[in-house]
């Protein structure tokens, strides 16, 4: 029995999307980042930090989406959606599955200033501006070296996949056409039966209430 604990549109997608791919039947528990579920004891007790994703299997749990990436990857060597220690990509490999954090902690930082302050008044423009700013350039550095139609040479891979969720995420607060090679990518990436059949079962997302967030007039 697979059980993935998720929140729509939240890092447990990425867990969800690679499923998909495995072709690995699992069950989803959903839950709400606003409605305090995340911190009941039941849920804490998977997932120390009250945070998703948390995946049962075969009698244990992990929490880390990065980490259960590569396990199941480990698992299913079959599918090929990790290059093998010493394979010409494996550095490439690893560097993009960390760098995916590196988008992803700066979207994050943009999620606690912008959406969940309660009153958003609190928020600092300069940060904000700051944040976004770099933000940018981690995407812009990306779209610079974008040679293959995937992240690596060899092809699709989980690398794609955690990186992959941050852009979905950027896109709420940067604007996406200066980014003519990642846009193309992610044309490709959401045409993959996998991310069709994973977004079917995503579930209604209620972090953003809007498609998205300009700066703030005092940081402009």
């Amino acid at each position: 029995m697979i059980r993935l604990h998720h929140v729509p549109l939240g890092r447990s997608f990425r867990v969800m999307w690679l499923l998909e791919e495995l072709g690995l039947d699992y069950e989803v528990a959903y839950y709400s980042i606003r409605d305090g579920s995340l911190r009941s004891p039941d849920f804490l007790a998977l997932s120390p930090a009250g945070r998703v994703p948390a995946l049962e299997i075969g009698g244990e749990v992990l929490f880390e989406s990065g980490a259960i990436l590569q396990v199941l990857c480990e698992r299913h060597p079959e599918a090929g959606l990790a290059p093998e220690p010493g394979a010409p990509d494996r550095g490439m490999y690893l560097e993009m599955m960390h760098y995916s954090e590196t988008v992803g902690s700066l979207v994050e930082n943009l999620n606690l200033n912008r959406v969940f302050l309660r009153d958003p008044a609190d928020a600092s423009p300069v940060v904000i501006k700051l944040l976004t700013a770099r933000l940018r350039a981690a995407l812009g550095a990306i779209d610079a070296r974008m040679a293959h139609a995937h992240l690596l040479p060899s092809g699709f891979s989980a690398a794609d996949i955690m990186f992959a969720y941050g852009f979905e995420l950027a896109r709420y607060y940067v604007q996406m056409a200066q980014f003519p090679a990642l846009m193309a990518y992610w044309d490709r990436l959401r045409a993959r039966p996998g991310y069709i059949a994973a977004k079917a079962r995503d579930g209604v997302q209620d972090l953003y209430d809007r498609d998205f967030y300009p700066l703030p007039e005092a940081a402009t």
